[in-house]
C-alpha cells in the first residue's frame, strides 16, 4: 500500500485532522518519536495536535497496517490456487476494511467438506452453472445425465446442484455487505431467561434482561457487556433477529433481475433463500454479536482510560505527615506511617474490631493516638477495603479526643495489595510483610496518586465498567498510554523519581529506567539534565525523548526545573534576556510581570515558532509546576455519616469514585458509594456523564432515594430548592 493510501485511510478514521498532518505526524513516528514528545516539542510541525489526537492517527495507522498485511496474504493464498484474476486483485487492492477482504476471500478459503463441497466432488457444479444460466429446457431432463457414481437418482442431482448455488450466493460479498448493512440498520437484538435460570440469579443481576429487546444501533455498552454475562453464566439465551424481507428482495434484483423466463428462476429462488436462511443470516447474526461486543469494549476502554487519567492526575496532597490505615478484622488493621516526601517512619499493627479481645480493643485507639503524637501525623489515609467503614468510625472517635486537629480520607485502595506482594514492592520493603507494605501504598496514594499508582497494573484500580470482561491485551494497550500520558503531562523529579515512574517518561525502557536510579544510587543526585547522557544504554535519541519531561529541582541549571526542553534553551535564554529577567529570578512577581509584556514577535520572526515560543514564556513563568495543583483537592473529614443518618433533601460533599455510561458513583461519606444518575445531573436533561464530572472531583450532591435494605443510595446534582421553583 503507498504513503498516500495509507494517510487516505488514516485520515478516515481520524476526522478533523488534515492529510498533511496526519503525514507529518507518521513520519515522525517512523524515525522513532513518541506521541509525548510530538505533543509536547513539535507543535509547529503538527499545527499543535494534543495526545489524543496523535494516539488516535497511531492506532489507526495500526489498522492500517494489519489490513495491508491481510491482503497481502489473502491476494498470496487466491493466487496459490490460480484463481488471482485480475479484477480481483484490483478488488483486494480497493478494499478498505478487513471485513472486505474477508468478504472477497470466502470463495477461495478452505472449509470442511460441505454439502456443496461434496457435491461438487460428485460432479454437479457443471449441472449448477447450467442451471443459472437460466436455461430453456426442463431442469429434470438435463439432471437425469448426472446420475451415476454417487449420485443415485435425479433428486439426488438437483440436490447437489442447490446446494451447489446455495452456498455460492451466500459467498457473494455484495449479497453478505447488504445483509450485513440492513441488520446493523434494522435488526434487534433480544434476550430472554433461561428456563429455570432465573433461581440461579439470585441478586436479580440480570432481570432487565429477561424479557429483553432493543433495535441493534441503541445497544449500549453497558447492556451489551451485561447481555454478555448473563449468557456465559448462562442465566439469559440471546440472538439477532431482522425481518428478511428486504435482503431477500436485494437477492431477487441482484440474482434474477431482468432474466428471460425459465425452469431454473424458481430454483435459484430457492437456493439463495436457503443460503441467506442457513449461511448468511447466522454469520451475519454473528458478525453483529462480535461488532457490539469489540464496540462495548472499545467504549469500556475509553471509559477506564479516561478515568484512570483522572484518577491519575488528582492533586497530591503536599507537605503532610500521613498514616496509612489498612483495614481488617481477624488479623488486625496494618498502619503505616510516611513522613511528607513519602519515606517510611514507622509501621503497627492494631485491633480496633472484634473477633479481637475487649483487651486489644481497648488498646487500639491509645495505639493509634500514640503514633498520631510521636509523628505529628496530619492525615490518616483509610483504605475502602474489608472493615474500612468500621475503621473510619474508630478513626473518627480518637480524632475528636485530639487537641490537634487531624483530617482522614477515605483511599480507593484498589490495587493496594497487587503492589504489595510485587516485586517492586519487595525490593523496596524486604523487611515488612505484605500487609504493612499495603498500609504504606495507601498512604502514598494519598500524597502522590500518580507517584505511587505507576507501581501497581492499573487494571486493577476498579474506575470503570465490566473491565473483566474486556480483551486483556487492548485493555493494556490503553492503560498504557493513559498512564504515560498522565506521567509526561506531569514531569517528574529526576533525582526521586522510582524506576516503575521513570518506565513511564517518553523514550525510556525499563531497563534504562532501572539504569538511571542504579546511576543515581553510585553516583548521588542528578545535577542537570546533561549528566543524563552518562548513564548506561541511554543514547541520543532516548535523551531527546525523554530529557524534557524530567525535572533537576535546585540543579546548577534553573532551565532544568522547567518543561523547556534543551533544544530550546538558546531561545529561552534570548526570552529572558529581552525580558530583563535572570534565570535565578524565575517564579518572583517581578519575573512573571516582564515574562509577560514580552514582545515574542522579533523572536518568531527569526525562526522560533509561536507555539514554542508561547510555551517557553509560559515554562518560564511558572518553573516546576505541577498541572495537578489545579486538580481539586482530595475532600478531608473529621467526622462519620452513616446510611441512617441520610435522609432525602440533604445536601453534602462527595468525591466521584467512578463515572460509567449511565452515571456517576460519589463517595459520600457512607458505607456505600451512591449513584447520581445522568438525568440528575442537570435539571430537565439527560446529559454525557463523561461531560459533567471527572474521577476525583468533589461534588455537591443532595440525596435524592435511600434503600437501606440494598444498601443503595440515589443522589441528584440538582438542587431540590431550585427545582421546586423556590
Amino acid at each position: 500500500m503507498s504513503e498516500d493510501q495509507t494517510v487516505r485511510l488514516v485520515h478516515k478514521e481520524v476526522p478533523g485532522v488534515s492529510e498533511r498532518q496526519i503525514g507529518t505526524v507518521l513520519t515522525m513516528m517512523d524515525a522513532g518519536n513518541t506521541v509525548p514528545f510530538i505533543a509536547r516539542y513539535r507543535k509547529e510541525a503538527t499545527g499543535s495536535l494534543d495526545e489524543v489526537q496523535l494516539e488516535a492517527i497511531a492506532e489507526a495507522a495500526q489498522h492500517v497496517e494489519a489490513l495491508t498485511a491481510r491482503k497481502a496474504t489473502v491476494g498470496k493464498a487466491i493466487e496459490a490456487q490460480g484463481k488471482l484474476t485480475p479484477g480481483l486483485s484490483a478488488k483486494l487492492a480497493a478494499a478498505e476494511t478487513l471485513q472486505d477482504v474477508e468478504d472477497l476471500y470466502l470463495p477461495y478459503k478452505q472449509k470442511r467438506q460441505t454439502l456443496a463441497a461434496k457435491a461438487q466432488a460428485a460432479g454437479l457444479l457443471p449441472l449448477a452453472q447450467w442451471i443459472r444460466s437460466f436455461p430453456a429446457g426442463a431442469l429434470e431432463r438435463t439432471a437425469h445425465r448426472y446420475v451415476g457414481r454417487g449420485v443415485p437418482d435425479v433428486a439426488a442431482a438437483l440436490a447437489g446442484a442447490h446446494e451447489i448455488l446455495a452456498e455460492a450466493f451466500s459467498e457473494d460479498a455484495a449479497i453478505r455487505n447488504f445483509a450485513r448493512r440492513t441488520t446493523a440498520r434494522r435488526g434487534m437484538l433480544e434476550s430472554a431467561v433461561r428456563p429455570k435460570a432465573e433461581a440461579e440469579d439470585q441478586l436479580g443481576t440480570y432481570r432487565h434482561y429477561y424479557d429483553f429487546k432493543a433495535p441493534l444501533r441503541q445497544i449500549s455498552a453497558t447492556q451489551t457487556l451485561a447481555i454478555n454475562r448473563g449468557e456465559k453464566e448462562k442465566i439469559l439465551t440471546v440472538k439477532v433477529t431482522v425481518d428478511p424481507a428486504e435482503i431477500l428482495n436485494f437477492c431477487r434484483f441482484r440474482l434474477l433481475g431482468k432474466r428471460p423466463k425459465s425452469p431454473a428462476t424458481a430454483f435459484i429462488a430457492a437456493a439463495y433463500e436457503d443460503g441467506y436462511k442457513r449461511f448468511v443470516a447466522r454469520a451475519i447474526a454473528r458478525e453483529a454479536r462480535a461488532n457490539l461486543t469489540e464496540a462495548a469494549a472499545t467504549r469500556s476502554i475509553q471509559v477506564f482510560g479516561q478515568n484512570l487519567y483522572n484518577l491519575l492526575m488528582q492533586a497530591p496532597l503536599r507537605g503532610r505527615v500521613v498514616l496509612g490505615f489498612d483495614p481488617a478484622y481477624r488479623t488486625g488493621c496494618k498502619l503505616a506511617v510516611v513522613d511528607p516526601s513519602g519515606k517510611l517512619l514507622d509501621v503497627a499493627v492494631i485491633y480496633p474490631h472484634k473477633p479481637a479481645s475487649e483487651a486489644k480493643r481497648h488498646a487500639a485507639a491509645g495505639e493509634l493516638r500514640a503514633l498520631i503524637a510521636r509523628y505529628g501525623v496530619d492525615t490518616i489515609a483509610i483504605g475502602n477495603g474489608t472493615a474500612s467503614r468500621e475503621s473510619e468510625q474508630f478513626v473518627a472517635s480518637v480524632l475528636r479526643e485530639l487537641e490537634r486537629p487531624v483530617d482522614y480520607v477515605i483511599v480507593n485502595e484498589a490495587g493496594a495489595s497487587v503492589y504489595s506482594a510485587s516485586a517492586a514492592a519487595r525490593a523496596e520493603f524486604p523487611q515488612l510483610h505484605v500487609e504493612q507494605r499495603s498500609a504504606i501504598s495507601i498512604a502514598r496514594r494519598l500524597q502522590d496518586p500518580l507517584a505511587e499508582q505507576v507501581k501497581i497494573d492499573p487494571t486493577a484500580v476498579g474506575v470503570g465498567q465490566y473491565q473483566h470482561d474486556l480483551p486483556e491485551k487492548d485493555l493494556a494497550t490503553a492503560v498504557d498510554v493513559v498512564v504515560e500520558r498522565a506521567v509526561n503531562r506531569v514531569g517528574v523529579n529526576l533525582n526521586t523519581a522510582s524506576a516503575a515512574l521513570l518506565t513511564r517518561i517518553s523514550g525510556l525502557s525499563a531497563t534504562v529506567a532501572g539504569n538511571i536510579v542504579t546511576y543515581r544510587e553510585a553516583n548521588g543526585r542528578f545535577s542537570s539534565r546533561a549528566a543524563l547522557k552518562k548513564v548506561p544504554r541511554l543514547g541520543p535519541k532516548a535523551f531527546e525523548q525523554a530529557v524534557g519531561f524530567l525535572r533537576i529541582v535546585d540543579g546548577r541549571e534553573p532551565l532544568d526545573n522547567t518543561d523547556i526542553h534543551p533544544e530550546s534553551y538558546p531561545a529561552a535564554k534570548r526570552i529572558l534576556a529581552t525580558a530583563g529577567v535572570a534565570a535565578t529570578a524565575l517564579a518572583t512577581p517581578a519575573a512573571k510581570q516582564a515574562l509577560a509584556a514580552v514582545d515574542l514577535a522579533p523572536l518568531i520572526a527569526t525562526g522560533l515558532g509561536a507555539a514554542t515560543a508561547q510555551d517557553i514564556v509560559s515554562s518560564l513563568e511558572h518553573p516546576g509546576r505541577d498541572e495537578r495543583d489545579g486538580m481539586p483537592a482530595p475532600l478531608l473529614r473529621r467526622d462519620v455519616t452513616t446510611l441512617a443518618d441520610l435522609k432525602p433533601g440533604m445536601e453534602l460533599s462527595g468525591t466521584v469514585r467512578n463515572v460509567v455510561d449511565f452515571g456517576a458513583f460519589v463517595d459520600i461519606g457512607v458505607k456505600h458509594d451512591g449513584l447520581v444518575h445522568r438525568t440528575q445531573m442537570v435539571a430537565g436533561e439527560n446529559r454525557d456523564p463523561y461531560r459533567m464530572v471527572a474521577v476525583g472531583e468533589i461534588v455537591t450532591v443532595w440525596v435524592k432515594a435511600v434503600d437501606p435494605d440494598r444498601e443503595r443510595i440515589q443522589l441528584t446534582m440538582i438542587d431540590p430548592s431550585k427545582r421546586a421553583g423556590r
